[in-house]
């Protein structure tokens, strides 16, 4: 799926990988892929080719012939009462195969038991952060403010202020249209380490959508603390657009400053609208203004700084 043009002259040395599952379903219980399933729901439609393991050989093959030198794990939404054993897993998975090198694990912020849970994922060595979604609206306009579990709940709130505590960052995986939210939340805990997955999800590219889009990346960007990923482009019901990506890849990169971007590849979803190799393409020719250095930053030093994996 490369372009059929010459490829770029700017190929990265050395890759993290800053966002990507894995699962190997007979060790685990996970409803979207076992039960639910849902392409309706489903950010990207039908989702039926991810109902199949995903495994460290998989990943090697999505990715062979790209210099990974470290990866980070994300949880992928298995049983919640699982959190814990999916930590472990993918512990057992990284002594097995060299990686994942960190982990961003499961745990309900608003639940009572949070505290306990913080300190039983942050007692595995390659925890990093936490990933819990908070309560969104279904559309732009469409707010979650005041229900269980949303950016306003002060129980929530109190759970994602543990993090800090337990030396833990935050994933925060929001649409386009809460990003302001999020920027007051970033705003109360300004020492917390955020990374904003997908590039704020901008799913709505008409002018007007980008326009909204671009106001609340600014509003996010403005707490220091928060890094963004490169990752997942890819739209429902609409095949690969590199041209535009690349335009949502370097505005991304304008607002927050390739100091704080991280290139990331979402793999396996991602692999819904885009090969591996068409993603790396996308990205070098959308940075290729930078200077090297900026360039190997995004790649790779970033998010070895963010999520402190070691050299």
């Amino acid at each position: 799926m490369r372009p059929s043009d010459s490829p770029p002259d700017n190929y990265p040395l050395a890759i993290v990988d800053a966002h990507h599952h894995l699962w190997k379903l007979e060790s685990g219980h996970y409803p979207w892929l076992q039960d639910d399933y849902d392409p309706q729901a489903f950010f990207l439609g039908d989702y039926a080719a991810l109902r199949q393991d995903f495994d460290p050989s998989e990943y090697r093959r999505r990715t062979a012939g790209f210099p990974i030198a470290a990866t980070v794990h994300i949880e992928a939404e298995r049983a919640r009462p699982q959190a814990l054993a999916e930590t472990e897993w993918v512990h057992q998975t990284s002594g097995e195969s060299g990686f994942p090198n960190a982990v961003v694990a499961y745990a309900d912020l608003a639940a009572p038991g949070i505290e306990l849970a913080l300190r039983q994922h942050a007692a595995h060595p390659l925890v990093r952060g936490i990933r819990c979604k908070p309560a969104t609206g279904p559309a732009p306009g469409a707010s979650a403010r005041g229900l269980p579990g949303s950016m306003q709940d002060e129980q929530w709130l109190r759970g994602l202020a543990l993090l800090e505590r337990h030396g833990l960052s935050w994933d925060l995986r929001i649409p386009f249209w809460h990003l302001d939210e999020a920027a007051e939340v970033a705003g109360q805990l300004p020492a917390l380490p955020i990374a904003l997955n997908h590039a704020g999800l901008p799913w709505d590219r008409s002018e007007s959508g980008l326009a909204a889009w671009r106001r609340g990346m600014q509003a996010l960007a403005r707490n220091e603390a928060v890094y963004v990923k490169l990752s997942e482009f890819g739209l429902r019901g609409q095949s690969w657009d590199a041209a535009e990506n690349a335009r949502i890849i370097r505005d991304t990169v304008a607002i927050f400053g390739w100091q704080r971007c991280m290139f990331a590849s979402n793999l396996p979803v991602s692999g819904l609208r885009a090969d591996f190799p068409t993603l790396v393409d996308t990205v070098c020719r959308a940075i290729a203004h930078l200077p090297a250095a900026a360039q190997s930053a995004i790649w790779h030093d970033n998010a070895m700084r963010f999520y402190r994996i070691a050299a």
